[in-house]
């Protein structure tokens, strides 16, 4: 497939499904917006790996597939699927560090299965492989050796953002019999994984839904206190984390509600803060 196409397959991919981040991108230079794309639409083929495959053992060999492609990437060996192609681009062109794309297919993983989440210390080193990885390799693509000092906001950032994300999907993780909510923070309320996915009103599990709010609120927090330490350049990779407060908002007034129904912000609401906070030079 020729550069163009693949670009713009990458370019649909991330328009398509991954909204907050496209959205974002647009505020990075003309130059590495292809590989924020690229980096973007390889993080959404890797997350969607759970609703490709009918058994653990496909989505097994799937991910050992994409693990195969990082490995021959870094081999400098051409792959024919356009999403690899514009990634060698990116990894080319800021020396990109493999270990974070193995370790995002590793940490996906667990997505396969239908185990509870064991912990909130779990969720975390989670969301720091999957979530904050992701805004730490797009500040490479934008920022070069300056990334370096942002990997600690990015680590919040990217914990915050992945919180509320899971939050938002409750209900359609919940439909595929998963529960993303710490077994350490439901047992705290006598509650289990399986009162989660029966969707029954207990005021224990309000209260844990209301703390996993408030932990992504504070991990949001302790991101922009780090702001300085974010280069300009940088910025573009951590504007969705813009978004947090919105969701955040919503999922606290939606109540039980949550369980159910997936929260949402207006898109226009979305593009006006992402061009507020670019504006203004905040995340």
């Amino acid at each position: 497939m020729k550069t163009v196409q693949a670009i713009e397959h990458c370019h649909s991919i991330v328009r398509r499904h991954d909204k907050d981040r496209y959205l974002a991108s647009l505020f990075a230079s003309d130059d590495n917006r292809p590989f924020l794309w690229a980096l973007y639409a390889f993080n959404y083929e890797i997350a969607r790996v759970r609703e490709l495959v009918s058994d653990p053992v496909l989505g097994e060999m799937r991910f050992q597939w994409w693990s195969d492609v990082i490995d021959r990437l870094y081999e400098n060996s051409a792959i024919e699927h356009p999403v690899a192609q514009v990634l060698a681009g990116a990894i080319e062109h800021r020396a990109l560090p493999k270990p974070p794309f193995i370790n995002l297919i590793e940490a996906r993983k667990f997505d396969l299965y239908n185990d509870p989440m064991p912990s909130l210390a779990q969720l975390e080193g989670y969301l720091g492989e999957t979530s904050s990885a992701v805004i730490q390799l797009a500040a490479i693509i934008l920022a070069g050796s300056e990334a370096a000092n942002s990997a600690t906001a990015a680590g919040y950032a990217g914990v915050a953002y992945g919180v509320a994300g899971l939050l938002r999907a409750l209900p359609m993780h919940r439909a595929r019999g998963q529960c993303y909510l710490p077994s350490d923070m439901l047992e705290h309320e006598g509650l289990s994984a399986a009162h989660v996915l029966s969707g029954r009103r207990e005021k224990g599990l309000l209260r844990v839904l209301e703390t996993m709010n408030s932990f992504a609120a504070r991990r949001l927090a302790e991101a922009r206190a780090l702001r300085r330490e974010v280069s300009t350049a940088a910025l573009p990779a951590f504007l969705p984390a813009a978004l947090i407060d919105g969701y955040l908002i919503k999922i606290s007034r939606a109540g039980f509600d949550a369980l159910d129904k997936m929260t949402d912000v207006p898109q226009w609401r979305r593009q006006l803060r992402l061009w507020y906070m670019a504006r203004t030079g905040q995340f």
